[in-house]
């Protein structure tokens, strides 16, 4: 890592995700996604913060301005899975602060809060054809999983 990254880096802060964040989420992800999905994003943070017996979400601030956001959960043992494991759902940076380190850093405190937590494996899923995140998984070390997701058209 460079001394550039280090010090752009230092200014973010994560913390915890709070129910007070919902608006600056759905703007980020409307920044990013070009569409409000409000209710998305209400129920997920009920989920997550709420129905979740332990948090691990966090929110990403610079100059105590929310920037980025995950929104994750544990679990034990679903989808056949003997051995717990976490799952981010949706990660969001917005976009006037990207490749300044946000992202990275939340992975790195949520690494941090799952070895304390005893959990092994994070999981995500990721559209192929969304390039830029899949660079960003990868550059943090994420593989293919030996996992399918499989989809049924309704």
């Amino acid at each position: 890592m460079t001394d550039e990254n280090l010090e752009r880096e230092s200014a973010v802060t994560v913390r915890r995700l709070k129910p007070d964040d919902l608006d600056a989420v759905i703007r980020i992800d409307a920044k990013n996604t070009g569409r409000r999905r409000e209710e998305y994003f209400k129920l997920k943070l009920r989920q997550a913060l709420a129905e979740s017996g332990v948090e691990v979400s966090l929110a990403a601030e610079v100059d105590g301005i929310l920037v980025g956001f995950m929104l994750c959960w544990v679990f034990y043992g679903e989808f056949g899975q003997p051995e717990p494991g976490a799952v981010m759902d949706t990660i969001g940076v917005n976009p006037d602060f990207a490749h300044q380190g946000v992202g990275d850093s939340m992975l790195r405190q949520l690494k941090m809060n799952l070895t304390g937590l005893g959990i092994p494996v994070l999981r995500t899923e990721v559209d192929f054809s969304d390039t830029a995140l899949l660079g960003f998984f990868h550059k943090e070390g994420f593989r293919v999983s030996n996992r399918i997701c499989l989809d049924l058209e309704i």
